[in-house]
């Protein structure tokens, strides 16, 4: 099946645009990091959802589990798994404990690495519906919320 007169293969296409989708959505949440002075940034997060997405893509393309819906489903579960267990071990590496100030640091940091990888293993595989729910949360998770806490003083922030 070939995607308008471009001959692209509709399945290539719909690859790389997943690809695309999950990088660009990395990138545009790695933007409120970079632009507080946190330790993650555009290029970080961008990074890390374009891999969460590349590892699901390329193992659901691999010979032999197309077209099997048991082996695919197999994978993509243990592709889900590492992916998230192995981002979990980084973003425990951002994590800091202040010891004069009694304060652990960069908690937030590390899970909006988590979250950009879920939503890069998203980007791969889930209607675009989905995608597009999953970032509008996000961005009111991180964005919304963080001015309800500065405007009511609920928090410390630097």
């Amino acid at each position: 099946m070939y995607a308008g007169s471009f001959a692209i293969p509709y399945d290539t296409l719909d690859v790389g645009l997943r690809l695309l989708a999950a990088t660009l959505i990395g990138m545009v949440l790695g933007l409120e990091r970079l632009l507080r002075g946190k330790p993650t940034g555009i290029r970080t997060l961008g990074l890390v959802s374009f891999a969460a997405a590349l590892v699901a893509l390329s193992a659901m393309h691999a010979p032999g589990i197309v077209g099997h819906s048991d082996a695919l489903s197999r994978v993509l579960q243990g592709v889900n798994q590492g992916v998230l267990v192995g981002i979990g071990f980084l973003g425990g590496g951002i994590i800091l404990r202040d010891l004069e100030q009694h304060k652990v640091r960069n908690l937030t940091t590390a899970a909006e690495v988590w979250a950009v990888a879920a939503m890069g293993l998203a980007a791969a595989v889930a209607p675009w519906a989905i995608v597009g729910l999953g970032v509008v949360i996000f961005v009111v998770l991180v964005v919304v919320l963080r001015m309800l806490e500065i405007a009511f003083h609920l928090k410390d922030h630097d």
